[in-house]
């Protein structure tokens, strides 16, 4: 049965995709965080770039529709072990393919 709840089309998938694209765009998180760090107070200003940069990444990722598929076969997946198992699955982390 694959058919999906609202809280499971608007707030479980888009969790897995959040996650996953947060993964995904690492190089951009990183960047943003590492020049948050080095200018404390300043960073609005100084690290809009970077700040732009992550937006555009996870934006993209969020606006795929062919990602949203991908995220959603991964919990139904995910659904239909715990149905047959009782045993809730941590997440696991994704690598992007590289």
């Amino acid at each position: 049965n694959s058919k999906l709840r609202h809280v499971e089309k608007d707030v479980l998938i888009p969790q897995i995709m959040r996650d996953r694209a947060k993964e995904l765009c690492s190089d951009k998180v990183q960047a943003f965080t590492k020049c948050c760090q080095e200018t404390g107070l300043l960073m609005v200003v100084k690290c809009r770039q970077e700040n732009t940069a992550l937006k555009d990444c996870l934006v993209g990722y969020y606006s795929d529709p062919s990602f949203y598929e991908e995220c959603k076969a991964e919990y139904l997946k995910q659904r239909e072990e715990y149905r047959a198992t009782g045993i809730k699955k941590k997440r696991q982390k994704f690598t992007p393919n590289m």
